[in-house]
C-alpha cells in the first residue's frame, strides 16, 4: 500500500514539475515574440542604462518617491525612463499606474516596472534601480551599460524579474 502511495506521489510531483517547466517556457516564448512584434513596430528604444538609488550617498538624482507616488524600493525590479520617453511608456505620472518594459542588455533580459521618470544624462534612456542594475552588472563597476534595448509591454499583468535564457 505504501509503495503505491509513494509511486502516486512521485508521479504527481513529476507531472507538476513538467507542467511548470512547460508553462515557463511558453511564457518566455510569449515575451520574446511580443518583444519581436514591438521591435518591428518601432517601439523599442536603444541607448545607455545607468543606476539610481536615492538612499546611497552621492546620488543626487530623484528622491525617495517615484513619479507614480510609490516609494523607491532598491530591491524591486523597477526603473525610471527618460522624461522625453514618458508617453511611449504609458505616460508615467503621479497617481497613474506603473507600466512595464522588457530590458535587454549584456546578454540578459528582465521585465521591469517603469514607475519613475527623470531628466537623465544625454544618451541615457533608462535608470535602473539597484536590484535591476545588479542583475545586468553584478559588481556595479560598469556604471553605465551601453546598447540596452527597452521595449514597452502592454498591459499591467507582468511579473517583474529576470527572464531565463533559451
Amino acid at each position: 500500500m505504501s509503495v503505491r502511495l509513494s509511486a502516486a506521489i512521485c508521479g504527481a510531483t513529476i507531472l507538476f514539475v513538467c507542467s511548470s517547466i512547460a508553462m515557463a517556457r511558453s511564457e518566455i516564448r510569449a515575451v520574446h515574440s511580443f518583444a519581436v512584434d514591438q521591435a518591428a513596430h518601432g517601439s523599442t528604444v536603444v541607448g545607455a542604462a545607468s543606476m539610481y538609488n536615492p538612499y546611497r550617498p552621492g546620488y543626487r538624482e530623484g528622491g525617495t518617491s517615484t513619479a507614480t507616488g510609490e516609494r523607491y524600493n532598491p530591491s524591486a525590479w523597477a526603473a525610471a525612463i527618460q522624461t522625453d520617453l514618458r508617453e511611449k511608456f504609458g505616460g508615467v505620472r503621479h497617481g497613474t499606474r506603473a507600466s512595464y518594459a522588457l530590458v535587454e542588455g549584456t546578454d540578459k533580459k528582465a521585465i521591469v516596472k517603469i514607475n519613475d521618470v527623470g531628466p537623465l544624462t544625454p544618451g541615457r534612456i533608462i535608470d535602473l534601480n539597484e536590484q535591476t542594475m545588479r542583475y545586468f552588472d553584478p559588481t556595479l563597476r560598469l556604471g553605465v551599460i551601453q546598447n540596452v534595448r527597452v521595449t514597452p509591454l502592454s498591459g499591467d499583468d507582468w511579473t517583474p524579474g529576470p527572464i531565463a535564457q533559451r
